[in-house]
């Protein structure tokens, strides 16, 4: 009968084993390693399935035309605030998002405006603050634009519904921040109006895109 090779049998066998089980992860058989796909359950130390969010997202309202001067809050003649009929569209917006409970909108939970020195950020945060006042929710204003990947993050960790108003050339930017940019009909550009309010809901991770109109002032489409 011919000798088995110098090596085998089960005493090599058993330390080949010992091996495998060594480069195998804590807790897993070898089996689990090589069928296992996908992303690992939170209980492992995966990521937690997206929770459901809505993201209702606004430009400031209407700035002067060049040569006028918009308002402040105390009420000074300053071309980098909102003009008259923009302040007009602030006082209303409480009427589309409540808190009457005839409000067209949800009630958001959270206000986002831009930050910063210059006029956009000024008149997204005038356009906010009879809203805020009425809601009595505070203005959140830590970001500037350009910061709308940390925006996306915060909106998203926020109580939902959420409510942004930011500047119109940063709004696409936070939509594909959101990871919302690839649905069906969200445009490439905030269009040329004040009166529109884009709402981006998640839910089961997949989101969805609406524009409707304020329609709020005469004169909104």
């Amino acid at each position: 009968m011919p000798h088995a090779p110098a090596g085998s049998g089960p005493r090599r066998r058993t330390a080949l084993a010992a091996a495998l089980a060594c480069l195998a992860p804590a807790g897993c058989t070898a089996h689990d390693t090589a069928t296992r796909k996908g992303p690992r359950s939170p209980a492992h130390g995966g990521q937690p399935a997206a929770k459901d969010a809505l993201v209702m997202v606004i430009r400031h309202a209407e700035k002067p035309y060049t040569g006028a001067t918009g308002e402040d809050d105390e009420g000074n003649e300053d071309p980098g605030f909102l003009a008259g009929r923009g302040r007009r569209r602030a006082d209303e917006l409480p009427r589309l998002f409540g808190p009457a409970h005839s409000a067209r909108l949800p009630r958001p939970a959270a206000l986002f405006a831009t930050s910063g020195p210059r006029s956009a950020p000024a008149r997204c945060r005038q356009t906010l603050a009879p809203l805020a006042a009425a809601l009595r929710v505070p203005v959140r204003t830590q970001f500037a634009a350009g910061a709308e990947t940390a925006l996306a993050r915060a909106v998203l960790q926020a109580r939902s519904p959420v409510l942004v108003c930011w500047e119109p050339a940063g709004i696409p930017r936070l939509v594909h921040a959101l990871g919302a940019h690839r649905v069906l009909g969200v445009p490439a550009a905030w269009p040329d109006r004040y009166d529109l309010v884009w709402t981006l809901t998640r839910t089961r991770g997949e989101w969805a895109f609406r524009e409707l109109a304020q329609d709020l002032l005469p004169g909104d489409a």
